[in-house]
This record gives C-alpha cells, structure tokens and sequence, in this order.
C-alpha cells in the first residue's frame, strides 16, 4: 500500500526536476557535431546562373561566414541586417546557401532587402543543407582558412550574438592566421 504512494510521488519529483533543468538550457545553443570538423564537400550551381559552380573549394583559403536562408523564412529577414554588417565590420566573405527556395523568390528576396553575399548558393532540394545538418533556417557556420568548422548560429542572430560571440570569433581567427 505505501509503495503505491511513494512510486508516483518520486515519478512525479524526478520529472518536475528533468523539466525544470530543460528550461534552464538555451535552445539556440545546440551541439554540432560539425564544430572542429571540415565543412561537408558540395558542388552545386550558383543563385545566379546553373552554369556557375561553387564548391567546398571556396573555403580554402579564406575565413567565411556561410548563411544558410530562404526567401519564406521570417527569421532570415530579421538577420539580414545583420549579416550585411557582420561581413562589413570585419571583411569576411559571406557566402549565402538559399536552402529549399524557388530562384525567382530568393532573387526577389534579395532584389528587395539587398545581396550582402559574395556569391549563394543553390540548395532546392536541400541536399547541401541535410549534409550541413541544418535543421531549420536561418543557421550560420564560421569557416576557418583550412575549411573547418569553427562556430554554428541555430536561429537568427542577434545583435547581441554578433556584438559578444561571432565578431571576436571571426577577428581571432583573422589574427591567428
């Protein structure tokens, strides 16, 4: 008879305590099994012309902001912004991957808001996306001169993000290279 009492109250207790802790976390603070680890190879046609290529080749050599966006994601738009000014306040390439998007929408996406990219990429399926591990639009990766993955963004940056975390990440790699 007492063990009927006490088994739900500690099922109870012990899931009080594990939901408590899981609003403790940072949902946009997700583990990346791709930190540290060289950026997944692609080749895939431009946004401008399926004539043009850009590969995994675009890295060498280079420390790159990579922005994965759509023209229907809310979020991209509320970053935009700031992806403008992150590559301007510190000279790193930003190459855009439109992910699961129609080229008239993203072209016209970007014809309205501006290209603060160096060159995108073409993604409509969402292959280089899935290799990526991207799970939702926007994400950004921080790509070292070796190719490597330094940083990943899940969501849309903020000012804050920029300002504390990914401006001094992008400038310590510049000077420790």
């Amino acid at each position: 008879m007492r063990w009927r009492l006490i088994v739900p109250v500690v099922v109870v207790f012990a899931l009080i305590v594990m939901l408590g802790y899981g609003l403790t976390r940072n949902p946009s603070e997700l583990p990346s099994a791709f930190i540290d680890k060289p950026a997944p190879s692609f080749d895939v046609p431009t946004l401008d012309s399926d004539q043009e290529r850009i590969t995994d080749a675009a890295f060498q050599g280079n420390i790159t902001l990579v922005n994965v966006w759509a023209s229907w994601c809310v979020a991209c738009r509320a970053e935009h912004e700031l992806i403008t000014e992150i590559s301007r306040r510190t000279g790193v390439p930003v190459i855009g991957l439109n992910y699961k998007d129609t080229r008239e929408g993203a072209l016209r996406w970007l014809g309205r808001y501006g290209n603060p990219f160096a060159v995108v990429a073409f993604d409509p399926a969402g292959e280089v996306g899935i290799d990526w591990g991207v799970a939702a639009v926007p994400e950004t990766f921080v790509v070292d001169r070796d190719g490597t993955i330094r940083y990943k963004v899940v969501g849309a940056i903020t000012r804050e993000e920029m300002n504390d975390t990914l401006i001094p990440k992008l400038r310590q790699l510049k000077q420790a290279s």
